[in-house]
């Protein structure tokens, strides 16, 4: 009778099986991506902070205060990204994207207000009616380019704010715009107590507008865009017709404005004409521009810092410390817009390229000089 004396291999179990480690080239893929991971673990952690940053705060991160205005830059950097949807992925200088932005917030706010209907039904009729609205505008503005293209877009858009301004059968409530009517809108988005989940909508219409944005731009559609920007004719003679592409980027991103206007909408409990002039959407080129158009984090980067430092003027124009100052003075800093402005030229002629590029700059100097 054979017995066995000799022990045999130990099974591999879960604890003594060889880790495998990632192969190098997923590695390298996932590397790129590790920047927005922690960006994005830190937006999610940070209504649970009780950290105080003074002199940037007025309290700590977790009150409502600072969540509301964290909301609110939010909101400004997905718009701004679906700005640069156009402006700086495909090249087209549009004058009407606050339109989008405006019927959004406005159709939610009119059919809660007529039809009674809940926020989520609301919601979802306004983006649709703002797609539509682009598709039918979009199609006959990108008939024409460049300069045209601006001024239809302008055309458009002062129509709309004209419109919304006289309002027409008292529907839209005229230079007091409309509020949030809260008997429609679930208990948890009202009140003080609940602005932590306004901040996360906020920050999930930031995610999906740049989802969308970098998930188009690096498709098939967003290298012809490429394309189209660097040249259209190019595009035409290589066989590719450039209307379509135009048209699909132009619908995006008014969709995508269309939602933030919802989401706005909720977030600042109310909408006013003043989202649908020409200024506001000069106000997103003046974003876009700043933090880097055509850029992963540019948008992003333009549209947070432009509404916080907008935020933070107002604020500071009322503050004891400008009444001290000379009249010559005190007039146009006590106006945010002129120390905007200020900024914005600086920035242009000190950081080309915007924000975005400002690392890439830092270490090509950096090389040089070693």
């Amino acid at each position: 009778m054979n017995t066995r004396t000799e022990a045999g291999p130990e099974p591999l179990t879960r604890a003594t099986a060889p880790r495998r480690e990632p192969a190098p080239a997923l590695r390298a893929r996932l590397r790129p991506w590790l920047p927005t991971a922690i960006t994005a673990a830190a937006l999610l952690c940070l209504p649970y902070s009780t950290l105080r940053l003074p002199g940037l705060f007025d309290g700590p991160l977790n009150s409502p205060a600072t969540l509301q205005l964290l909301a609110t830059c939010l909101v400004f950097a997905g718009l701004a990204t679906s700005y640069d949807l156009l402006y700086g992925r495909l090249g087209l200088l549009s004058f009407g994207h606050a339109l989008y932005f405006a019927a959004g917030a406005y159709a939610a706010a009119l059919l809660m207000h007529h039809l009674r209907l809940p926020l989520a039904w609301s919601a979802l009729i306004a983006v649709a009616a703002g797609t539509a609205l682009a598709v039918l505008l979009g199609a006959v503005s990108l008939r024409v380019s460049g300069i045209a293209l601006a001024m239809v877009t302008l055309a458009f858009a002062q129509a709309g704010s004209i419109l919304i301004a006289r309002d027409p059968g008292r529907a839209t409530g005229g230079e007091e715009g409309l509020s949030l009517d809260t008997a429609l809108v679930p208990g948890a988005l009202i009140g003080v107590v609940n602005t932590v989940n306004l901040y996360w909508i906020a920050l999930g219409y930031a995610a999906v507008a740049l989802a969308v944005v970098w998930w188009l731009a690096a498709s098939p559609i967003g290298r012809v865009w490429n394309g189209i920007r660097a040249n259209e004719q190019r595009v035409s003679v290589l066989g590719l017709n450039p209307y379509p592409f135009k048209l699909i980027g132009f619908v995006v991103g008014a969709a995508l404005a269309s939602l933030g206007g919802v989401v706005f909408l909720l977030v600042a409990g109310g909408v006013t004409p003043a989202v649908s002039t020409a200024e506001f959407t000069l106000t997103l080129l003046v974003m876009v521009s700043l933090g880097g158009a055509g850029t992963r984090w540019g948008p992003v980067l333009g549209g947070v810092l432009y509404t916080y430092v907008d935020h933070r003027l107002v604020q500071l124009s009322g503050a004891p410390a400008f009444d001290a100052l000379p009249p010559v003075l005190r007039a146009p800093l006590s106006q945010p817009l002129f120390i905007l402005g200020l900024l914005f030229v600086a920035a242009v002629f000190f950081f080309p390229g915007g924000l975005a590029a400002l690392p890439g700059r830092v270490r090509a100097r950096w090389s040089r000089g070693s």
